[in-house]
């Protein structure tokens, strides 16, 4: 989804948003492996952790950009600057999923040209910035990265709360009691029936006359 929105160059908020919520995905994953036994899952948590720290990197990245375009370069900066930390923890998180012994094959995800991509993005992007502050904006970098509070909502459909509509009255006990399945009609198949035999009709023999009384004169 979020590379089908990178190249279809949707808004770089509605990017950011849908990593971010890739990003919590991926973590409660890695939660609820935590109760269960490492021999089995610690390659997999490894994995899921990656990918958090993947897909963070991706949601301060684009909203880096979008900061930037809303001119605020320097809050733009420290999210890149978080952008850049988390695609660091994602490349080390990478070697040590590589290295982690457990069940499953061993995906390579650093050797993807959508992770590598990342890495150089984020660094064009937060050089762009620091130069555009550097002769434009002269904003102070916050100490703290910006909090993410980002909610995909575009080209989404909404989800529609269900209820069951109320039990009628005229569904009481006697009523469902009066359903007995031994005393349904049985099950008897109409016997085919045989096509009806086409008599061949007789046509009257037109013999042509010799004498039809025609004359010439």
């Amino acid at each position: 989804t979020i590379a089908r929105a990178i190249e279809l160059k949707h808004n770089s908020g509605l990017i950011a948003a849908l990593a971010y919520e890739t990003a919590n995905f991926y973590q409660k994953a890695d939660h609820t492996l935590t109760t269960l036994d490492p021999t089995y899952t610690a390659k997999w948590r490894k994995y899921l952790q990656l990918k958090n720290s993947f897909y963070m990197a991706y949601a301060y990245c684009y909203n880096g950009q979008t900061l930037l375009a809303g001119d605020k370069c320097g809050e733009a900066i420290r999210s890149l600057q978080e952008a850049e930390k988390y695609y660091s923890k994602a490349e080390a998180l990478c070697k040590e999923y590589g290295q982690t012994k457990g069940p499953g094959s061993t995906a390579k995800p650093s050797e993807h040209l959508f992770f590598r991509k990342l890495g150089t993005y984020i660094r064009n992007t937060l050089e762009k910035c620091q130069r555009e502050n550097g002769f434009i904006y002269f904003q102070k970098v916050p100490p703290e990265a910006p909090q993410l509070e980002l909610k995909a909502n575009y080209g989404l459909v909404e989800p529609q709360s269900f209820e069951l509509p109320a039990l009628s009255s005229q569904w009481s006990q006697d009523v469902y009691t009066a359903f007995d399945i031994t005393k349904g009609p049985k099950d008897d198949k109409a016997k085919d029936k045989k096509e009806e035999e086409v008599k061949p009709v007789k046509e009257p023999d037109l013999k042509p006359q010799k004498d039809t009384g025609c004359l010439i004169s």
